[in-house]
């Protein structure tokens, strides 16, 4: 039972302390991830249907680039992952296809951003959203949003809202949503009634930018990590919980949009719920594509550069 207890708080003190990646090593001059497929369910392999979702396939990543890992947001596209880490690094690959293999990966920093290049304090990225030729970043600690040219990765514009300033370091901002009448949605790693959620009339990484606060209500006892847009307009957000029995569990829940303004509570509907036996981790990245007529639900984990936790890419088709 010691040794339980001792395992236990060393895994709780080296989630959620903040750290850099390794860096006593340089990076190799060609960086590769190492595809492993895996099962979402170990007590039976052959079942694909999880609530809402469909599993059609996932894998565990490594890298030999000591730089990978920390994945805190994700955007897929057409046959490109793109992904951030909470140290700040840019880790771009081809979309898996397939079982067990390697494909080669792009590793570095963007051009511009605050702090220390590569330091989590300066470049903890949590949320991100990619949108025609721009790219914006919810960073951690720092509570800002920056705005970057997509293809240059120089920044185009930043600001530290009023309305995030009072948010803890280690709490946001989580997930970033732009809706289609160009307001953005940035929401607080909150649990409970605590989850606030910042409504901006327009760019929130433009000074000055409107902005109203609403909430939304996650699951008991968890946390919002991400959240993407339906091709009809609903949100799919991504909540965390971690326990000493359990470890991580994740929570996939379907908010309605529509009328959301300020001062309103947003309830979601669980579609999906990931807890043991079932595959899980600390799940922090989510991405909605459409493949074949079909919408696609994409999912990454942080794994905190600890060898207990694994980076892990999970792919599933939404069935409502």
């Amino acid at each position: 039972m010691r040794a339980f207890l001792l395992l236990a708080l060393w895994v709780l003190l080296t989630t959620f302390t903040p750290r850099l990646p390794p860096r006593r090593e340089a990076p190799p001059a060609i960086s590769w991830i190492a595809l492993e497929p895996v099962v979402i369910d170990p007590t039976a392999p052959g079942r694909t249907r999880f609530g809402g979702l469909r599993f059609l396939g996932g894998w565990s990543l490594a890298s030999n680039d000591p730089r990978f890992g920390g994945l805190s947001a994700l955007h897929v596209e057409g046959r490109d992952v793109l992904a951030f880490s909470d140290a700040g690094w840019r880790v771009h690959f081809p979309v898996p296809v397939g079982g067990r293999g390697k494909v080669r990966a792009q590793i570095g920093l963007l051009p511009d951003g605050p702090g220390a290049s590569g330091g989590k304090s300066g470049r903890d990225v949590e949320s991100m959203w990619v949108e025609g030729a721009s790219l914006w970043l919810g960073l951690e600690r720092r509570n800002a949003i920056w705005r970057f040219d997509r293809a240059s990765g120089r920044a185009t514009s930043d600001a530290e809202p009023a309305a995030m300033a009072r948010w803890p370091k280690n709490r946001g901002p989580e997930a970033m949503l732009r809706l289609r009448d160009g307001r953005f949605l940035v929401f607080a790693e909150g649990k409970g009634e605590g989850g606030e959620v910042i409504l901006f009339a327009g760019d929130p990484a433009v000074p000055g930018t409107p902005a109203k606060t609403l909430r939304y209500l996650p699951p008991a006892h968890y946390r919002t990590t991400d959240a993407a847009l339906l091709p009809d307009g609903h949100a799919l957000i991504l909540n965390r919980r971690w326990t000493l029995l359990q470890g991580f569990t994740s929570k996939l829940t379907l908010v309605d949009l529509a009328g959301v303004r300020a001062g309103a509570v947003l309830r979601g509907r669980e579609i999906a719920d990931f807890r043991p036996p079932l595959l899980s981790d600390n799940f922090e990245g989510l991405s909605v594509t459409r493949e074949g007529g079909r919408t696609i639900v994409w999912m990454t984990s942080d794994d905190n550069y600890v060898p207990l936790q694994r980076t892990l890419l999970l792919k599933f088709a939404f069935a409502g």
